[in-house]
């Protein structure tokens, strides 16, 4: 089982939300935690911008990642989301086995 936490960050709950329902209905994620607000810092076109956003963390399968980044990409709004993957090392292995039944889709 090759799981990966995806993050990206929405400029609102709103598209959090969407981003979030739209992964589970299409089984690219297991699970999405939509995180409270943070402020990010950082450089963009030259200048220093700072913005409030919504945090998501995405557990799903590395095998299918490139669909993740494509929906993600297909319902953000921003010109370049943040899109990261971190791979799982360890976890409990129920949960992993859990990870890989909620994303598979069926043959058939």
């Amino acid at each position: 089982m090759n799981a990966l936490i995806v993050i990206t960050n929405a400029p609102d709950r709103a598209v959090a939300q969407k981003i979030a329902h739209a992964l589970i209905e299409q089984k690219l994620a297991a699970c999405v935690n939509i995180l409270a607000e943070c402020t990010s810092v950082y450089r963009w076109q030259g200048k220093m911008e700072t913005a409030v956003e919504v945090p998501l963390l995405i557990k799903t399968r590395a095998e299918i990642y490139a669909e993740v980044e494509t929906a993600i990409k297909g319902l953000h709004p921003y010109e370049l989301p943040e899109i990261i993957a971190v791979s799982v090392e360890h976890g409990s292995r129920d949960y992993l086995e859990w990870v890989n039944a909620a994303t598979a889709t069926e043959i058939g």
